[in-house]
């Protein structure tokens, strides 16, 4: 399938034939094309939590309230922001960005690039992210506020806002994974509406960790797990040329 044809197939399937096996090998692949996902300052602040083994797939769907897609489903992936990983990945990013320069940009340009990196990647990462109940993210706020009136600023700098910034990256590796997933003949539903303490406990997930969403995958089951035809909005309801 061309790409069109990838998102035309794509639909959010809520009942999976259960005899129809999925291979967990084309399903990992997937995930490994998950994180070619743009997300922000490549923070990769992700964690894709493959189930396969049943016992904790029931744990798993009754955590999902039990839904037809939950329930039916081969596999589950459950997507897991990380924002508690920010120091680790910062570094790691830094060091590749180090070695990336020296092989690939002029020489008389690598200290400068270097020391932006070492910059952003060593100081101002970890002061977005760090967390103190709010407070960091307050002081951030007044900060970027006040540089505001004399330049353009980001202004999405409070501690629950670098939590959104997290969750639409993750949400941006979940699309790409149900695009690679549709591109291979499997069928995904993304499904938030789950309950996140019961699934950390089932997944044993550290205190920090966060649930993006979880996504059933499976092989749809004829056209029970399709609502009939697709609904969307009329384009021009949606779209602003200026």
């Amino acid at each position: 399938m061309n790409l069109e044809e990838v998102l035309n197939y794509r639909r959010s399937v809520r009942a999976y034939d259960k005899e129809k096996p999925m291979d967990p090998e084309r399903v990992k692949h997937c995930l490994e094309l998950a994180t070619l996902a743009p997300n922000s300052s490549n923070m990769q602040l992700w964690e894709f939590y493959h189930i396969t083994e049943p016992k904790l797939l029931a744990e798993v769907s009754r955590a999902c309230l039990d839904q037809k897609a939950a329930s039916t489903a081969s596999q589950i992936v459950v997507f897991v922001v990380r924002r508690d990983l920010y120091k680790k990945h910062a570094r790691f990013v830094l060091d590749f960005e180090r070695e990336n320069i020296r092989r690939n940009s002029p020489k008389e340009r690598q200290d400068k690039r270097i020391k932006d990196r070492e910059l952003y990647y060593g100081k101002l990462m970890p002061f977005v992210y760090a967390r103190f109940f709010g407070v960091l993210g307050l002081f951030r706020k007044l900060l970027a506020n006040t540089i505001s009136i004399f330049r353009p600023m980001m202004l999405e700098v409070s501690e629950n806002d670098v939590r959104v910034v997290a969750h639409k990256s993750c949400a941006l590796a979940a699309q790409t994974f149900m695009i690679a997933m549709a591109n291979e003949g499997y069928d995904t539903c993304p499904l938030e509406g789950l309950d996140s303490r019961r699934l950390k406990k089932a997944l044993k997930l550290p205190h920090g960790a966060e649930i993006n969403m979880a996504i059933p995958c499976g092989i749809r089951d004829g056209n029970k797990g399709i609502w009939g035809e697709r609904c969307r909005l009329p384009f021009e309801d949606v779209y602003r040329r200026v």
